[in-house]
């Protein structure tokens, strides 16, 4: 197709549902304290993302590697956004770059969910 804009499709790699195990702000309990801390990525350019008390959607580009997004959402009750990426290390592991609109940014760390095949 020639284009800039890159498809999901491109991208497959990191397209379905990641299990959250690390941050480097908050330890694993925090990251579960509600349900097990996920991101989606879809193929469809939204995504969700929940940990701790925080749960948001997510609008995602593609690039050839990895996907950028913005978030919004809340935590606990406080309307919260910013934005973010996600790339795929060559251990399998998913990274994700996380940062609150004039706030925190942590960096995560995910892995595929077993149930959640790569298209």
């Amino acid at each position: 197709d020639g284009g800039v804009v890159m498809s999901a499709a491109s991208n497959c790699r990191l397209i379905g549902r990641w299990r959250i195990v690390e941050a480097d702000l908050w330890d694993r309990d925090y990251l579960d304290l509600v349900e097990p801390a996920t991101i989606t990525i879809g193929a469809d350019g939204r995504g969700e993302i929940a940990f701790g008390a925080l749960q948001a959607g997510l609008d995602l580009e593609y690039g050839r590697s990895m996907v950028f997004f913005t978030w919004e959402g809340f935590d606990e009750m406080d309307d919260v956004r910013g934005s973010g990426s996600a790339e795929m290390l060559e251990d399998g592991f998913l990274e994700i770059e996380f940062a609150y609109h004039l706030g925190d940014e942590a960096t995560l760390k995910a892995v595929r969910e077993t149930s959640s095949t790569a298209c």
